[in-house]
């Protein structure tokens, strides 16, 4: 078990990517607060997961919550060694669309909670003086643009970039930042992205994920639980040298 005695807060954790996430943590050893807006579903999985798992509520969108959610944590699990930002909201427009509203929402969700989530479990970690692994999930959407997805695909640059400054910053307190650019993930999530790209581009249910299943190189949409290796090996002792990459687990969808 690679993991064995440490201590995650996943954010999100409640389903899909991050409920993987916390799965496999615990099948390697791990202390586990799954982290979730909606508490009921939280607290469900933490149940499901037995003994190495709480259910902590959190929502990235409010600095109290984060506050209070890190500090549960710490009191719960007697610290935090590993953080995964995995919390996000994605949302589809085209330009002359997008309103203020719905920017502002997806940048305070995905840039804010995530840096002001990592700034709370990193002053922990330095304080601790004992190091830890911060986990930013990007997106092959943060590589490059997207006509129909501008305010998405600038919230998962942001990522990659703020990775890139918290790795190179944090790293002499012993602490490893990096990032996980997944590509396409089906999952409960695709229904409400397909209904989008439905809307947006006159396509029928489903013609979405077919096409795009259909334009990865590996053959097929990606799964949770394809993400699930690289966040194990970058919460472990082997990524001790690695500090500010993104990694991109995608199926050939972008080469960096």
């Amino acid at each position: 078990m690679q993991l064995a005695g440490k201590r995650a807060l996943i954010t999100g954790a409640a389903r899909g990517i991050g409920l993987a996430f916390a799965e496999r943590y615990v099948r390697e050893g791990a202390q586990v607060a799954i982290a979730d807006i909606n508490l009921a579903a939280a607290e469900k999985a933490a149940a499901e997961l037995g003994d190495p798992a709480c259910a902590i509520h959190m929502d990235v969108g409010d600095q109290h919550s984060i506050e209070s959610a890190v500090n549960n944590t710490i009191d719960t699990l007697g610290g935090i060694d590993i953080l995964i930002n995995n919390a996000a909201v994605f949302t589809a427009d085209p330009i002359v669309a997008v309103t203020r509203k719905d920017f502002t929402r997806t940048f305070e969700i995905n840039v804010a909670g995530s840096f002001f989530t990592m700034q709370a479990v990193a002053q922990h970690m330095v304080e601790r003086g004992e190091g830890g692994k911060i986990i930013n999930m990007a997106s092959q959407a943060g590589r490059r643009g997207e006509a129909l997805v501008s305010v998405y695909c600038a919230t998962k640059a942001a990522i990659i970039s703020l990775t890139q400054s918290a790795g190179l910053n944090l790293i002499e307190h012993g602490i490893n930042v990096n990032a996980i650019a997944p590509g396409v993930v089906d999952g409960e999530h695709w229904v409400g992205v397909d209904a989008q790209f439905a809307r947006l581009e006159g396509k029928e249910p489903g013609q979405k994920k077919r096409e795009v299943s259909a334009s990865v190189p590996a053959g097929r949409m990606g799964t949770a639980d394809d993400l699930t290796g690289m966040a194990v090996f970058l919460a472990s002792k082997e990524a001790d040298y690695i500090v500010a990459q993104c990694y991109n687990v995608d199926g050939g969808q972008w080469m960096s």
